[in-house]
């Protein structure tokens, strides 16, 4: 499939089920979304600053913020302090989650100040409730309230940048939750979000289970003059290609697919130009992973430094030409010490070098 195969979809100016909507021009945060149908999805505990610095360097034009709760936004301090952007960042949408339409619109305004380029609604995950209230996914079960958000929020932004919404298909299988997910959905067309990215997994089913692409495929023929993103089971540059055939999603969100693993988005680029994509020699992994470990630590303290990057250390592992002795290595690391001794050990010894020749 080539770029020029998948065109954006548009917020209808025509009734629903025209089938040949007419073309807008799109804003420029998503300049990108005909030309390079995939990007970065927001990934709480990973997707910070230097992840989604090190996946733009490989490819991706665009980027989400791990979800960030209202409150924090709002009241300042470190919630505040951790929202602030790099230069480099951009286009980038900030994703909002929380339960109160009041606080949803403040911590909006506080992303505008802040200059990011959209706002994204989290109604995706499947977080545990906080302290009895809906956020998240959950909303999905309270329709009331995920609609008094929506419209809260589409006032307080005004049109300054567009709107997203994150979703997954239902809160759980039954017909009373796919009548609320459609409910929920309208109610964006209807406030002039640019997009809706949808996971083809329920609530319910967390991380099990296949990511039901038909669902996606219902949708995007439901509302052709809609733009639906598409997420779930995306792990290879190919399958970013194999969803956008099979259900006409306007693009792609690459979210657990992408952890350790910023290739993706080069491989895609490289498909995209009809070549064929390779996987990492040790070298660029070794490359990437110091590169990334100098980010995290130019906007994390080393506490905080050395926690992340013990995760990144076990997720690019998957890639090491000796993965298990990788991966159990970077488990026993404990200090900043320990993950410099192993990165040297897996991937500046010479004897490990031997283990995989970069291509010619």
């Amino acid at each position: 499939m080539t770029a020029g195969q998948n065109r954006g979809r548009t917020i209808p100016a025509s009734p629903p089920g025209d089938s040949s909507p007419p073309e807008r021009e799109l804003p420029p945060a998503f300049s990108w979304l005909e030309d390079r149908p995939f990007f970065q999805a927001g990934l709480q505990g990973y997707s910070d600053t230097a992840m989604r610095i090190i996946s733009r360097r490989h490819g991706s034009p665009y980027c989400v913020t791990e979800a960030m709760a209202d409150k924090f936004l709002v009241n300042g301090g470190k919630g505040l302090k951790a929202a602030e952007l790099d230069p480099e960042d951009h286009p980038i949408a900030g994703q909002l989650m929380g339960s109160d339409p009041r606080e949803m619109a403040r911590g909006a305004r506080v992303l505008l100040d802040l200059g990011y380029d959209v706002i994204d609604l989290n109604m995706a995950c499947p977080v545990k409730r906080l302290r009895g209230d809906a956020r998240g996914g959950h909303l999905l079960a309270d329709p009331r309230e995920a609609l008094a958000i929506i419209r809260e929020v589409r006032q307080a932004v005004d049109g300054h940048v567009p709107l997203t919404i994150k979703l997954r298909r239902g809160f759980d299988d039954g017909k009373e939750s796919e009548a609320l997910f459609y409910r929920i959905l309208e109610e964006t067309i209807e406030q002039e979000f640019f997009a809706a990215t949808v996971h083809g997994r329920t609530v319910r089913q967390k991380y099990d289970g296949p990511s039901r692409w038909s669902f996606l495929a219902d949708l995007t023929r439901r509302y052709p003059a809609f733009r639906i993103m598409g997420s779930g089971d995306i792990f290879t540059a190919e399958s970013i290609f194999e969803m956008i055939s099979r259900t006409g999603v306007a693009g792609v969100s690459v979210a657990r697919g992408s952890i350790g693993n910023p290739w993706i988005f080069r491989q895609a680029l490289l498909l995209l130009e009809g070549k064929k994509p390779r996987a990492p020699s040790l070298r660029e992994q070794g490359a990437v992973l110091k590169e990334h470990f100098e980010l995290c630590r130019r906007v994390h303290c080393e506490r905080k430094t050395r926690k992340l990057m013990r995760k990144f250390g076990i997720k690019f592992s998957r890639h090491h030409p000796d993965p298990d002795t990788a991966e159990a290595a970077f488990i026993a690391s404990r200090s900043s010490e320990d993950w410099w001794n192993v990165f040297q050990r897996l991937y500046e010894d010479p004897c490990m070098q031997t283990l995989r020749q970069d291509p010619a």
